[in-house]
């Protein structure tokens, strides 16, 4: 499991840290990803929505959008989707 976190890599760390995350978080700098997947400005602020995309053998298989930055999963709730 990896996260990213549309920031600086110096910045990554405190990103991880203020979410809790117990996972590596990687810098995604320029959005790319967070354009691949649709959360890139998705409210015309010029930031990523909260989003966490659980894949499997290429699937999305579990996704949650948050509408605001508060609006996120639980590293529990993230983890139980993982499956066996």
């Amino acid at each position: 499991m990896v996260a990213l976190a549309v920031a600086a890599p110096e910045a990554v760390e405190g990103v991880r840290a203020s979410i809790g995350a117990p996972f590596p978080m990687l810098a995604d700098l320029d959005h790319r990803a967070a354009e691949m997947y649709g959360v890139y400005n998705l409210f015309g602020d010029g930031l990523a929505a909260p989003a966490v995309f659980v894949l499997k053998d290429g699937a999305i298989r579990w996704s949650h959008v948050g509408q605001d930055p508060a609006d996120r999963p639980s590293v529990a709730e993230i983890l139980a989707h993982l499956g066996p």
